[in-house]
């Protein structure tokens, strides 16, 4: 684990405008909080996903619930009327900034980034959905402020407080498969490609289309974009590839102590400017730890499984070592080849048991230790598997150089790297 967060925060010293909404340079929230004193959240983005996260911090004192559906999120308002309804998280901010301390965003990709960053900037705590955000670039913005502000962050991989995660990571860390020198990872399914719409129905009355759009350039509203399908299309979301990867690559991630990697390759079927695809595979080189990762999305899983003669049923990574592969997921493992494993005798447990993984972030915005998945190691991630999006979407490979978010080699890349926002929705660079 990471040393102890400090308890005291520094205040601001600059400001950014948001969305035509000035953030001004002040941390309202206490410098420090007991451990038995209850946090003031704010939850952004309540329906679907949005009401898990709910749900995961309600032993906290909800002051304020925000949503631009008020339909989808009407359970949740009802569950919990005791705190302020609102439909823009700027009006929200503009009100209870002083009676804030810690902020959730489970909104769709392309709205991750502003209400995040404007929340840092005001010095409150950040729990926010994968993949982070819409782009490289976003990523690394709410990295850098997440660290500027010594604010307490937590990505939304819930499975990385899975008892099965600590004991495929402890594996690896023994040397039980001997030094790894590639890992394949996967999703199945053919999520992707939906059709585009011909006609475009009125915007339902409690809808806010305007504010779903957020930063996103203008179009018709239609249900295939509003309330799930979104994330099968580029403008807002990230495709399979982003919705699964940071909680399956964040095995090997944890794993290898993987952060940036030097060179992503990506392949698949057509690019669609649209639409994600139906399947797509990546390939990124680490070259300090030596290990070439692969993320496939592919109904069958990846061609290495029949090629080892591996039925990968209910498992989502392959490690392959000098001495023996690990076979995981995120509830079951096996050592291979088994009958050289028969007698095995597994290391002893070094990963504590998660307190669970909102307690870990709740924990942590009290000035304890940070939580298993801080922006500082899930950022990287995030950015790795928005990496592999981007690489596919450029037909064809780039060198990375992680520090300075540089991509060389394949100038068709750099459009995919950070994001365009519409009129009013501009933010200045950390």
């Amino acid at each position: 684990m990471q040393a102890a967060r400090p308890t005291r925060r520094t205040a601001l010293k600059t400001s950014v405008a948001f969305g035509g909404y000035l953030i001004a340079p002040e941390v309202s929230a206490a410098d420090s909080t007991s451990a038995n004193e209850q946090l003031n959240i704010a939850c952004i983005g309540i329906g679907g996903r949005g009401a898990a996260n709910v749900n995961g911090v309600k032993s906290q004192n909800l002051v304020a619930l925000c949503d631009v559906d008020q339909q989808r999120a009407g359970k949740v308002f009802e569950q919990h009327n005791q705190a302020e309804k609102f439909a823009d998280y700027r009006k929200m901010f503009d009100k209870l900034e002083k009676q804030i301390d810690a902020v959730v965003v489970s909104t769709p990709d392309h709205t991750h980034f502003h209400p995040s960053m404007a929340a840092m900037e005001r010095g409150k705590h950040l729990y926010c959905e994968k993949p982070m955000a819409h782009s490289v670039g976003e990523v690394r913005q709410m990295t850098k402020m997440a660290v500027k502000q010594d604010v307490a962050t937590q990505l939304g991989c819930q499975r990385h407080a899975l008892a099965n995660m600590h004991r495929s990571v402890e594996l690896i860390q023994a040397g039980a498969i001997g030094d790894v020198s590639e890992v394949y990872s996967w999703v199945g399914g053919s999520r992707g490609m939906p059709s585009i719409p011909k006609t475009f129905p009125k915007v339902p009355e409690t809808v806010d289309w305007d504010l779903w759009l957020g930063p996103a350039m203008p179009r018709p509203y239609d249900s295939t974009y509003c309330p799930y399908g979104w994330r099968f299309w580029w403008d807002f979301g990230t495709g399979e590839t982003g919705n699964w990867g940071c909680h399956i690559l964040d095995i090997p991630f944890w794993a290898l102590g993987l952060k940036y990697p030097s060179r992503v390759e990506g392949s698949g079927p057509e690019v669609d400017d649209q639409r994600t695809p139906k399947q797509m595979a990546t390939k990124m080189h680490f070259a300090e730890q030596g290990v070439d990762l692969h993320w496939d999305h592919a109904s069958a899983g990846p061609a290495k499984l029949k090629e080892l003669g591996i039925a990968g049923k209910g498992m989502n990574t392959l490690f392959i070592g000098s001495k023996g592969m690990l076979l995981t997921g995120f509830n079951k493992l096996r050592l291979l080849p088994e009958e050289k494993f028969a007698d095995f005798k597994a290391p002893e447990p070094t990963i504590p048991k998660s307190p669970g993984f909102y307690k870990e972030w709740i924990t942590a915005c009290k000035g304890g230790e940070p939580a298993t998945c801080d922006f500082r190691y899930s950022g990287p991630l995030a950015e790795t598997v928005l990496l592999g999006n981007a690489a596919y979407r450029a037909g064809g490979g780039f060198d990375w150089d992680g520090p300075s978010l540089t991509a060389s080699g394949n100038d068709a890349v750099q459009p995919f790297l950070k994001s365009e926002y519409r009129k009013g929705w501009e933010v200045a660079e950390v």
